[in-house]
């Protein structure tokens, strides 16, 4: 089946998907996780190829961690799946009512947006998530993985598409493309695709902006900054700061600038370089660092840089505005953190900081769909429209305005003598 079919066919399962019910949707999402852990071995097996290959071509090692799937990774990935079903469901909800007049209400009612494309690295995991995601939003999809995972996410595909067809879900909600022919064929399927999610890197995320007419949601970079304040307690300080920068190094809500106040430098930087090459991480430092511990010179690119590997830059500054500054200026917008004591300078570091997760005195690590509790994420978006930060089921809706009325004609409300509306507040479901 070519991609222009493939799309069709989503097209036309993403409407009565739309329709489909809380306990069918859930039924299926069941399906899935038990048919994952029943064929466990399988998928083992097909991701050992990947990864054997992987190994030949010399894929960085901070790739090939994103490409495993074993055992430890489908059981966390069918936990998510399980977390979907206790979820309510997001198709249909009342989200406003009006009574415009006697006997004609107005109701915004969360719908679907109908088919999503999304294009993702390598990480089977992520293929999982994104499907289930979709499937309990009521949303058709059409997924496109990194190539060094072929094996595994064709058997991933094929066994979630075989589960939900068990609970009655349309044929066609899940189509797989294989190759970079495929992706570029979708960018021209505006008459059936909705939504692009690329999750990749800044140039690729832009390509895909540039040659399409289909709305795109997504990031470019996750360069995500840990500051550490003059208030900050320096115990939790390098907590945060090891958390966030080792605690799983491959992935785009890791840190990879470390800010210091100045008046706390000379007494947090030799703990944090100690603690950090614990873990084997390669610090590079500004100037004002090298003075204090030995680091290898950082330069205007490092503050540029997501590393995606055990390395970090660390930046001593003279005051939170400075670091604020700093962060607008390199930062992608992902996730920014303050460890502080002090509620009011944490407050302003949040009102100011431009990015779609602010966080204070916890790890960057926490920007996650799953550890939001939206269902894990399909991506995450730095737009200012839409949808913003990790990417759930919420992100994946969109509203639909329903008016019932008893007759009610627009004549009767214009020219002289016109009756008024009442633009009254209700509370109450759709009729």
């Amino acid at each position: 089946m070519n991609i222009e079919d493939k799309a069709k066919q989503a097209k036309t399962a993403s409407i009565h998907l739309a329709a489909a019910g809380a306990t069918q949707k859930d039924e299926a999402l069941g399906n899935i996780a038990r048919t994952l852990l029943a064929r466990k071995d399988e998928i083992i097996n097909a991701n050992r190829l990947d990864l054997a290959k992987a190994k030949a071509d010399n894929l960085a090692p901070p790739l090939l961690k994103r490409l495993k799937f074993d055992e430890s990774k489908i059981q966390e990935a069918c936990e998510g799946v399980e977390s979907l079903r206790c979820l309510a469901d997001p198709v249909g909800q009342t989200l406003r009512a009006i009574e415009l007049d006697d006997g004609l209400d107005l109701y915004k009612v969360s719908c679907p947006i109908g088919v999503i494309g999304v294009i993702f690295e390598s990480r089977p995991d992520a293929l999982v998530q994104i499907s289930s995601l979709c499937l309990k939003s009521g949303n058709a999809v059409l997924l496109k993985g990194g190539a060094e995972a072929v094996n595994t996410n064709k058997i991933l595909a094929d066994l979630i598409s075989n589960a939900t067809e068990q609970a009655k879900i349309p044929d066609g909600w899940l189509g797989l493309m294989q190759t970079r022919t495929d992706v570029q064929e979708m960018l021209g399927m505006d008459p059936f695709i909705d939504l692009i999610i690329p999750r990749g890197s800044n140039a690729f995320v832009k390509y895909i902006m540039d040659h399409t007419r289909i709305p795109v949601l997504g990031h470019a970079d996750g360069i995500c900054h840990v500051y550490i304040d003059r208030e900050a307690d320096l115990a939790m300080a390098e907590a945060i700061t090891v958390d966030s920068k080792c605690q799983y190094v491959s992935v785009c809500n890791a840190a990879e600038t470390l800010l210091v106040h100045q008046e706390v430098a000379k007494t947090f930087l030799p703990r944090i370089k100690a603690a950090l090459e614990k873990k084997n991480t390669e610090i590079r430092g500004c100037e004002k660092t090298a003075e204090i511990i030995e680091v290898i010179p950082a330069t205007n690119e490092d503050w540029k840089t997501e590393y995606l590997d055990l390395i970090i830059s660390i930046k001593i500054v003279n005051s939170i505005d400075t670091a604020v500054n700093h962060i607008n200026r390199y930062g992608s917008g992902h996730t920014d953190v303050i460890v502080s004591q002090d509620k009011q300078r944490a407050d302003n570091f949040m009102r100011l900081v431009d990015t779609a997760d602010v966080m204070v005195n916890c790890s960057s690590r926490f920007s996650d769909g799953f550890r939001y509790g939206l269902g894990a994420e399909v991506g995450i978006s730095t737009n200012k429209i839409h949808a913003r930060g990790p990417v759930g089921m919420e992100g994946l809706m969109i509203y639909q305005w329903r008016l019932i009325g008893n007759g009610h004609i627009v004549s009767d409300y214009t020219g002289q003598g016109s009756k008024p509306f009442m633009h009254k507040p209700i509370q109450q479901e759709i009729k």
